[in-house]
């Protein structure tokens, strides 16, 4: 299986055997730029994704030496809520991609605040311009013509699986939707994160794309099951690849992971440690509506109108932190040089630094939320802010855990994690100490692009279920918790204050943000 996994900074690609084990020598992976127009703006180019995905896509195929006609499908995974309007004949971009982190769409949720228990019931989800409807709205507001255009069927949107399975097989006859040009499709689980897609029917809901400025339905890709073979690769592709293979699957990046950590019992869940961190738990086919600040969400389906639910904890920056100490504040100098200065002090030291970069996410929800740090005193170094913001990271997650088990019923005592921030030497204890619970690593730590292969090999005939995947799962390393629960509990209850005294800091700063 070949899966590309389009993340929020960058592309990569791996080729997937039928063991369930990725071929090492096959890794590709591009960054690709972050575009900040205004502050608390976030954008990526269409048309500078795509081409990393050619790219990574060559490059990995290259590198495995594998003939391109023992490729049997080929997956896709994505970042998530990331809105793409495009042209649907001639394939052009109307717009940069908006990024999940965007907050620009903030003052139009104000409007509908009242369909807040609407948006929840039906989608799962809470009123935050973290999720695409608001994207989407705010494109057809201020791109000039653009909403004439999507109502005369000449402009669509899609998240970043249907703008990449759109392009991979333009120019493709075997298709559902042949006259856009290419498959243009979704998953359930990619529509459930746009805010605009009832959880229950697996349909767009027409009461709130009216509620969400009038979204035309024709204007987005049609729902599908995550594992379901899309169409073949059109010609463009097709060259890069060097065979005719099909899509067989689509499915957003964090389900992906919690497929790819086999965590489909109840009380199982997963952390992936990237650009920000995201909180999974299978709830099966119950939905299990949050009444303490998470998301409910599709995990992933195998065949239309039918699939697993999962409950989820969004954290806006993580590895997004460590990137604004290189680039931003310039403390250090790399990545590497991050565990050194951690590992370097016991402790923060008493100093706290909450990560709104973006706003807030799970559970708190505020996009008014600004970074703050506090408790420095003459003897805080740039190791104890180091330290600090890694800390912050398991804060958040303990955070999540603890309005994961109140709304499950179940306590959560282990936790698999993975993603890039996995690979920290002080990060994953961190977790276990701070938030209270076992911490396992898997033996292959990029779970997303084994979760999309698997699901693409089911669809593929490879496996016959997630039974199969299950076994598939083998654990690397075991951290325990060691802190003593005096310390733990008094640590955080010093986070939540620190918490409440950045929210809403926006609102008193309208000159800045």
């Amino acid at each position: 299986m070949l899966v590309v996994d389009q993340g929020t900074t960058g592309t990569r690609a791996v080729l997937v055997d039928s063991s369930g084990a990725p071929l090492e020598r096959s890794w590709s992976y591009v960054e690709h730029r972050q575009i900040y127009p205004k502050p608390g703006w976030v954008e990526h180019d269409p048309e500078e994704i795509w081409s990393c995905v050619k790219l990574v896509v060559r490059e990995c195929i290259e590198r495995s030496g594998v003939d391109p006609r023992k490729i049997v499908a080929m997956a896709v995974t994505n970042q998530r809520e990331t809105i793409v309007a495009w042209d649907p004949r001639s394939g052009r971009p109307l717009y940069n991609a908006i990024v999940w982190q965007c907050r620009r769409s903030a003052p139009l949720l104000e409007r509908v605040r009242s369909f807040e228990k609407l948006v929840r019931e039906r989608t799962g989800l809470v009123l935050d311009p973290y999720f695409s409807a608001s994207k989407i709205w705010w494109l057809l507001e201020n791109v000039e013509g653009l909403r004439q255009r999507a109502e005369r069927g000449e402009a669509v949107f899609g998240t970043i699986d249907s703008w990449i399975v759109w392009r991979a097989t333009r120019g493709s006859r075997d298709v559902e939707t042949p006259e856009m040009g290419g498959a243009f499709v979704t998953d359930y689980s990619n529509a459930s994160r746009t805010m605009l897609f009832d959880i229950r029917r697996l349909d767009w809901s027409d009461d709130l794309l009216e509620i969400f400025g009038r979204i035309p339905r024709h204007s987005l890709p049609l729902p599908m099951p995550s594992a379901h073979c899309y169409g073949y690769l059109g010609p463009e592709m097709e060259r890069v690849v060097g065979a005719s293979i099909p899509i067989c699957a689509a499915v957003g990046d964090q389900q992906a992971a919690l497929f790819g950590q086999a965590c489909f019992s109840r009380g199982l869940a997963k952390a992936t440690l990237g650009t920000g961190t995201f909180v999974l738990m299978s709830t099966g086919s119950d939905i299990v509506l949050s009444r303490s600040g998470l998301l409910t969400t599709v995990f992933y389906s195998l065949e239309r109108k039918r699939a697993s639910y999962a409950l989820e904890g969004s954290i806006f920056a993580t590895g997004a932190v460590i990137k604004w100490l290189i680039e931003g504040l310039g403390i250090v100098s790399r990545p590497e040089e991050v565990d050194e200065l951690a590992a370097s002090v016991r402790d923060s030291e008493g100093v706290y630094l909450v990560p709104a970069l973006t706003g807030l996410g799970a559970p708190y929800w505020d996009p008014y939320a600004r970074g703050l740090i506090i408790g420095i005193t003459r003897s805080s170094t740039r190791a104890h802010v180091v330290r600090a913001a890694l800390e912050s990271a398991a804060f958040m997650v303990r955070d999540v855990l603890e309005a994961m088990a109140r709304d499950a019923g179940c306590g959560i005592e282990e936790l698999r994690i993975d993603g890039g921030a996995a690979r920290s030497r002080v990060l994953p204890k961190l977790v276990a100490d701070l938030a209270g619970v076992r911490v396992v690593k898997p033996r292959f730590l990029e779970t997303t692009s084994l979760g999309a292969a698997y699901l693409a090999g089911i669809a593929a005939g490879i496996w016959r279920g997630v039974s199969e995947i299950e076994k598939l799962w083998r654990a690397s390393e075991v951290i325990e918790p060691s802190m003593s629960e005096e310390e733990r509990r008094a640590r955080y209850e010093a986070w939540r204050e620190a918490v409440r005294r950045c929210m809403g800091w926006a609102r008193a700063t309208p000159w800045i943000s």
